[in-house]
């Protein structure tokens, strides 16, 4: 599927992940079927998926950390997509640096970094190191996407 100017727009519109497909339509001068099948195409191809964002420090006994990951082979999307599967992982990324792979990791008085580490991340070969940075405070930046 092509990302064009529209599909682009319609993205940036669901940023709220709210927003109903008539006011996109309105505002971009387009019928509400065009946003719908569009937003639909979008879904099915796997390039959109519209999701509710939790912020943790509202949520009494949840903490969120980043967890920097070496591993000692180049398999990265591989190692990826193990970790991503892993209990309390919310995303993964493949990155460039000083980690292969950045975690971010949703965790609860009943599943501790500890418990992450010697039940989830012990399953997983070829893991030179981690590094973990706890989440005081985030803040969700509404960035438009742009072609």
């Amino acid at each position: 599927m092509k990302i064009d100017e529209i599909n682009i727009a319609i993205i940036n519109h669901l940023k709220d992940g709210r927003a109903p497909f008539k006011k996109i339509a309105d505002d971009l001068s387009l019928s509400e079927g065009t946003v719908r099948a569009r937003v639909k195409k979008l879904q099915d191809e796997g390039i959109l998926d519209i999701t509710g964002l939790v912020d943790p420090e509202v949520i009494p006994d949840q903490n969120v950390v980043i967890v920097g990951v070496r591993v000692k082979d180049m398999h990265l999307v591989k190692k990826g997509e193990e970790f991503s599967r892993l209990r309390g992982v919310i995303s993964v990324c493949v990155v460039t640096g000083r980690y292969d792979l950045i975690l971010m990791v949703m965790l609860s008085r009943d599943f501790t970094i500890l418990e992450f580490y010697t039940d989830e991340v012990s399953t997983i070969d070829n893991v030179s190191s981690v590094e973990t940075f706890v989440v005081y405070k985030s803040f969700n930046l509404k960035v438009p996407l742009t072609l």
